[in-house]
């Protein structure tokens, strides 16, 4: 970058539009509950003790938590995002009224969650007070105050234990003492680290609690963030890995998000506090036979070398059981890590670092960091290149300059029917599979809402029964281990029906030859260099095709978002299409409460489905036809522009000779391709990356 830039301060005025830095940045999201060491392995990876405030990944219900790089100082920041006053208002108000609910259907996470809230807010025994007595208490208009004048909140602290004990009470959530801990109030939290560029300059960490709390604005928050993970790392307890219900909850709930509906790549299963093992208990415990681990000094590192490689083998197989598999397929798509926070830090617990793992952890940030950082360099020297090729090209011969523009011209008309026709078909083909899904759907889900809805296994199924009313169609305890959730149950045949075609169309890795981002890559109106190779008009030629690549580079981009619009579509249609039926239901009280809300529901699919699932169909189909509106509108619009403006400028431009220049960028942006990357010998890689 700063090469580039100190040739482009020559050309002041013809590079003052190119963007340095437009590339979004990458989001690894983090899955786990409290205590089980999430805070303490982002410390360790950061290399950084007590960096995060031990606790403050998961100790809060529903608050998004972001960690990235501090770029612009040595302090450490936090950004708050906080409920507006109105919106505090009406949560506070849903609160109380699950706080008021004396029926049998109450649900008891949702009443624990008010509890904690109010508490943790507003001072010890608050949740008895009405919410006018609450009204009258200082404290109210306090936070009243604040919410009003304090939509973001944000402060910055050179001295870390400083800003620890400044960002706890928006993070972390205390038993033995209540009253003045904000995080109730707290809707997302961006916390900036200083010294961590190689990291994390273009990563950012999410902690995705998603642990069913009843606001809703923070339900939407934390699956539209799952939906942009390109990697999702889960973090489990080694001693429970294999059995803890939340990672498999997780993984299990969230198929289509990381799947089809977003863009994850990787999912890494990691397996924490390996350093925490009693030898003696482990041995008799796994039926160890006494030959195969020697009492020597070295017997505890072998137990903990033992029960590493067995929970890598079992979470390994699990996965394979599991409907994931089928999207991440290969090896280094799901990897298993068993790490100790601990003894990365502490050399006593006689584990060497590489054998703690978080190396390997850090390496993976590294290389990310590194590619994301290559890309973004890769595109500010093209745009420079596309700046320099335009000066070299100067006055053009005007009768050459028409008739090379009419050709561009003719090659783009020609170019967007293609691409046209090519969406015409992959519409064509969504139609017939959603058409399936559509009679599929009709003839099952009356039973498959029955069976969803009519459970008999405990006895507390009537309050889960509830929630799901109340929350649109969607119930989760705080461990996911039991989870309904209506609106997946009816959208299932319509995404099992698309999910092969759809995954061809618009596949997260992998190449398939009917990918839209294919055809993207395809797309191009230089459809032969005419010119002579040292001619300006090459350069000419060069400088659409660069801007070709900017534009179909942005345009990937964008279909990416679209594609999980796309995809979740169904989903949403359906909620809202059974929105008031949920109200109705959520309503219902009294004796008798959960079979009127049975009946209800199940008479609601059965007089909407064929509506509702086809408007879920043409939801599907009206979107992908407007991407591809938007795409040929974009594509037509900017390579004229890119035209008439490189043709507006080499009529005004004095012709320069800048080869030097451009060479030297033509060497940079070999040094930065992918297959410059892959000559680069092994050792020349590790001694890099040492």
């Amino acid at each position: 970058m700063e090469r580039v830039g100190q040739i482009m301060k020559r050309f002041p005025k013809n590079s003052d539009q190119i963007d340095k830095d437009s590339r979004k940045k990458a989001t690894i999201g983090i899955f786990g509950t409290s205590g089980e060491g999430k805070s303490s392995l982002l410390s360790a990876i950061l290399g950084k003790k007590y960096l995060l405030p031990s606790g403050c990944f998961g100790a809060c219900t529903a608050v998004v938590t972001q960690v990235e790089a501090n770029l612009t100082d040595s302090n450490y920041t936090a950004e708050i995002e906080l409920f507006s006053k109105e919106e505090w208002e009406k949560e506070l108000k849903d609160l109380f009224r699950v706080l008021s609910d004396e029926s049998e259907d109450r649900d008891d996470d949702l009443y624990e969650i008010a509890v904690e809230k109010i508490n943790a807010l507003y001072g010890n025994d608050a949740d008895e007070k009405t919410l006018e007595e609450l009204k009258k208490d200082d404290k109210f208009a306090e936070i009243e105050t604040f919410l009003s004048t304090n939509e973001k909140n944000s402060f910055s602290k050179s001295d870390v234990n400083e800003f620890i004990n400044d960002v706890a009470s928006y993070i972390q959530h205390s038993e033995s003492s209540s009253g003045n801990w904000y995080w109730p109030l707290v809707k997302s939290v961006t916390i900036k680290i200083p010294d961590c560029r190689e990291l994390l300059e273009h990563i950012v960490l999410v902690d995705i609690p998603g642990s069913g709390d009843c606001n809703k604005i923070r339900d939407d928050l934390w699956k539209s963030k799952l939906r942009e993970c390109s990697s999702v790392w889960i973090i489990s307890s080694i001693n429970r890995a294999v059995t803890d219900s939340g990672p498999w909850g997780i993984l299990k709930h969230c198929t289509e998000e990381l799947g089809p509906g977003g863009e994850c790549k990787s999912i890494n299963f990691i397996c924490t506090k390996t350093d925490e093992i009693d030898p003696g208990a482990y041995i008799r415990g796994a039926r160890i036979p006494k030959n195969q681990i020697p009492e020597d000094k070295d017997k505890k590192k072998n137990c903990i070398s033992h029960r590493n490689e067995h929970a890598k083998m079992k979470v390994k197989e699990k996965f394979e059981k599991s409907k994931l598999k089928k999207i991440f397929s290969s090896d280094n798509q799901f990897q298993v890590f068993t790490v100790s926070s601990n003894a990365f830090f502490d050399h006593d617990l006689n584990l060497d670092s590489s054998e703690t793992e978080i190396p390997k952890l850090q390496d993976e940030l590294r290389t990310l960091n590194k590619s994301r950082n290559r890309e973004l360099v890769r595109d500010y020297v093209n745009e420079s290149k596309a700046t320099l090729l335009l000066i070299h090209s100067g006055q053009l011969d005007k009768k050459m300059m028409e008739m090379e523009v009419k050709e561009l011209e003719k090659n783009l008309e020609t170019s967007l029917n293609e691409l046209d026709k090519y969406f015409d078909s992959i519409y064509s083909d969504l139609e017939q599979c959603l058409s399936k899904g559509v009679d599929d759907s009709v003839k099952s889900c009356v039973d498959s809402t029955t069976e969803l809805i009519t459970k008999k296994d405990g006895r507390g199924f009537h309050k889960r029964l509830g929630a799901l009313c109340k929350n649109y169609g969607c119930y989760w305890s705080k461990n996911w281990a039991d989870i309904l959730d209506l609106n997946k149950t009816l959208a299932k045949h319509l995404h099992e029906c698309i999910d092969d075609d759809f995954s061809k169309i618009f596949p997260v890795t992998e190449t398939t030859g009917k990918s839209v981002q294919e055809q993207i890559d395809k797309f191009s109106i230089i459809h032969s260099h005419s010119a002579n190779p040292s001619s300006p008009m090459q350069h000419f030629e060069d400088f659409i095709k660069i801007k070709e690549t900017e534009l179909t580079t942005l345009l990937k981009r964008y279909i990416v978002d679209r594609k999980k619009l796309i995809y979740s579509s169904i989903q949403a249609t359906i909620q809202n299409e059974m929105a008031s039926c949920y109200k109705e239901a959520a309503a219902v009280t009294g004796t008798g409460s959960m079979k009127k809300r049975q009946e209800l529901l199940i008479a609601k699919v059965e007089n909407i489905k064929q509506d509702m699932f086809n408007k879920a169909k043409m939801e599907v189909l009206n979107q992908l036809n407007n991407l591809k509106l938007n795409i040929l509108d974009a594509l037509e619009k900017e390579l004229k522009k890119a035209i008439e403006y490189s043709q507006s400028q080499t009529s005004k431009i004095i012709r320069e000779d800048v080869s030097e220049y451009i060479e030297q960028l033509e060497r940079l942006s070999d040094q930065l391709s992918d297959g410059h990357q892959a000559k680069s010998s092994p050792r020349k890689t590790e001694e890099t990356n040492t």
